[in-house]
C-alpha cells in the first residue's frame, strides 16, 4: 500500500518501474532517469541494505561498499524506523541475499 500523502503524479513511477519487461529494460529505464552517480549511490544503498540484513558491522561494510558510516546509519535507521515495514528485509530474504557469500 502506498504512504499516504504520496502524491498521484509519482505513484506513476513506480506503476511503470512495475510494467517494465526485463532487467535489460529496468537498467536502461534507470540509465535514462538517472545520472550515473545517482544510480551508483542507489546501488551503494541497497548494497549496504543487505550487509546489514546479513549482520555485517559498520567497518566490515564501510569497506565493502566504500559507503560512509553516515549512509550506513542512514540506510539502517531507514529499514527499522523510516521504511515500509520491513518490506526491503523481506525482499533480501526472499531473494536469498541475506546468507553471506
Amino acid at each position: 500500500m502506498a504512504k499516504a500523502g504520496r502524491k498521484e503524479h509519482s505513484l506513476a513511477l513506480y506503476e511503470t518501474i512495475l510494467k517494465l519487461k526485463d532487467l535489460d529494460e529496468c537498467c536502461r529505464f534507470f540509465e535514462d532517469l538517472c545520472t550515473p552517480t545517482e544510480l551508483q549511490a542507489m546501488e551503494q544503498r541497497f548494497d549496504v541494505a543487505v550487509y546489514l540484513q546479513q549482520g555485517l558491522v559498520y567497518l566490515d561494510i564501510l569497506e565493502k561498499t566504500g559507503a560512509s558510516s553516515a549512509t550506513i546509519s542512514r540506510v539502517r535507521r531507514s529499514m527499522l524506523e523510516n521504511g515500509a515495514g520491513g518490506v526491503m528485509q523481506d525482499i533480501i530474504i526472499r531473494e536469498g541475499l541475506d546468507q553471506p557469500k
